[in-house]
C-alpha cells in the first residue's frame, strides 16, 4: 500500500456487512456506461480483427493480450470477461460503497488519461471491470471525506483484496500519480459526457456533487 502522506488522510469506514443503498441511481452512471459500452466494443472488434491476422495477437496461457497490442494494461486483464454489463457493475459500485457520483467521472477521467498516456494499450471487455473498480475508489479516496478500505470495494467488485491492492499501484504508476483534477478539467469531462449523450439523442446532465473549489483543493493535497 501507499505510505502515509500519499492519499488525502480522510476517514475510513469501516467495511461493514454489504447492504445496498437505496437512492435512485445518478444518471452520470447511465452516462458513463453509454459512452464505455461503445468504446469496449469498438475495441473489442479491433481485437477480433488483428487476431485474424496472419501477424495479429499473440494470446500467453492465461489469455493476457501481447503484441502488436501495448501491455501495459496486462494487470488488469481477465482470463475472461466478466458476466456482469457495466451498467450493472457501475450501479452496484454505487450503490454498495455509497461514493458521491463526482466519483465516477474522476473515475473515467483517469481511464481516458490512460488511453492517451498509452494509445497502444486499448480498453476492452477483459479488463474494464477491473480498471473501474480500482479507479473508482482511487477517486474516493481523494474526493470523498469518508470512503471504504480496499477490502470493502473487494468484495463489490468481485476480486480479492490482495489484487485490488496490486492494482492500485498499477494504475497509479501507470498515471505517474497523476490523480489530481482542476475545477475547469472536471467541468470539461462533464461537458464531454454531455455531448456524448446529445449525440445519441439523449439530453442527460452529468450531476455535479463537488464543487469547483473542492477539486482544486485536490491539487494540493496530492503528493
Amino acid at each position: 500500500m501507499l505510505a502515509t502522506g500519499d492519499y488525502p488522510t480522510h476517514p475510513i469506514r469501516q467495511p461493514d456487512p454489504i447492504q445496498a443503498d437505496t437512492t435512485p441511481t445518478p444518471r452520470v452512471l447511465t452516462i458513463i456506461s453509454l459512452v464505455l459500452e461503445k468504446l469496449v466494443s469498438r475495441n473489442d472488434k479491433l481485437v477480433e480483427v488483428l487476431t485474424e491476422q496472419p501477424d495479429g495477437l499473440n494470446l500467453d496461457r492465461n489469455g493476457t493480450i501481447s503484441a502488436p497490442l501495448g501491455k501495459s494494461l496486462n494487470a488488469f486483464h481477465g482470463v475472461r470477461a466478466p458476466n456482469i454489463s457495466i451498467p450493472n457493475y457501475l450501479e452496484r459500485i454505487y450503490k454498495y460503497t455509497n461514493c458521491s457520483p463526482s466519483c465516477f467521472v474522476l473515475g473515467y477521467v483517469y481511464i481516458d488519461r490512460l488511453a492517451h498516456k498509452h494509445p497502444d494499450s486499448l480498453l476492452v471487455s477483459l479488463n474494464v471491470h477491473r480498471l473501474l473498480v480500482t479507479c473508482v475508489m482511487v477517486a474516493s479516496k481523494v474526493l470523498d471525506d469518508v470512503h471504504y478500505n480496499n477490502a470493502f470495494y473487494a468484495r463489490v467488485g468481485g476480486v480479492s483484496n490482495a489484487e485490488l491492492n496490486r492494482l492500485e499501484l498499477e494504475l497509479l504508476f501507470l498515471l505517474d500519480f497523476g490523480v489530481a483534477v482542476s475545477s475547469q478539467v472536471f467541468e470539461t469531462y462533464c461537458f464531454h459526457l454531455e455531448q456524448e449523450m446529445l449525440i445519441n439523442g439523449v439530453d442527460q446532465k452529468v450531476e455535479r456533487g463537488i464543487s469547483p473549489v473542492a477539486v482544486d483543493e485536490i491539487v494540493t493535497d496530492i503528493g
